[in-house]
């Protein structure tokens, strides 16, 4: 009877090691950038970028502004972009969005205006969220019949453009209202820049390879 039950021990000892060793860790994608993604594992922050083997076999096979593709323990799953969490999965009060540096030391980052998707190089020497009026008739911004004419140095002197009102712009869960726009003329800038009208309004921390925007209330 004896030898019965020290056996009958021995293989719940082993069926528990085994649940253990296979158990799924917990996943959460809190951050999307081009061909990386911030993932929250088991409670732990890691930067995932496509290609290269991530901690507790998870590994990023594709990303972009809206999902992740991963691998966790051999299976394919696709995940959404996720909220962060505490420790003891209380939603924290602040909303946050992790970007990572690309090759050239800047920040860049899929994001939204007025609920159309844009991609922003983050640069804290523009005053506002400046774009070409290329890229504004594209979002549908009437920036000749809402905008107010002005003349902005640039770069490359003086360019006539346009000081406009945007209803919203967002960056992962970091949404902000009414904030100051510019349109330029032409093609310049190439890129839309998130400037100090959005950034001025957020915390920010770089953390070396990435940059935490957090939102103030």
């Amino acid at each position: 009877m004896r030898r019965t039950l020290a056996i009958a021990w021995i293989v719940l000892g082993l069926a528990a090691a085994i649940g253990n060793l296979s158990a799924e860790p917990r996943v959460r994608v809190v951050g999307l950038f081009s061909g990386a993604a911030v993932v929250n594992i088991d409670g732990q922050r890691h930067m995932l970028r496509i290609g290269k083997p991530g901690p507790h076999g998870v590994e990023l096979l594709a990303a972009d502004s809206r999902n992740a593709t991963l691998r966790i323990n051999g299976e394919t799953r696709q995940l959404s972009l996720q909220r962060d969490y505490t420790d003891g999965f209380a939603e924290v009060e602040r909303q946050q969005v992790s970007i990572a540096r690309t090759a050239g030391g800047h920040f860049r980052t899929i994001g939204s205006i007025n609920g159309q998707n844009v991609q922003f190089m983050l640069d804290t020497g523009a005053t506002s969220v400046a774009m070409n009026s290329f890229q504004a008739q594209r979002l549908g911004i009437d920036f000749r019949l809402n905008g107010t004419p002005i003349m902005a140095s640039t770069a490359s002197g003086q360019e006539r453009g346009y000081r406009v009102m945007l209803d919203r712009v967002k960056v992962g869960d970091v949404e902000l209202s009414n904030v100051d726009g510019l349109v330029l003329e032409g093609g310049f800038p190439t890129e839309v820049l998130l400037g100090n009208s959005y950034l001025s309004r957020i915390r920010m921390v770089d953390n070396g390879e990435t940059l935490l925007l957090e939102s103030r209330n």
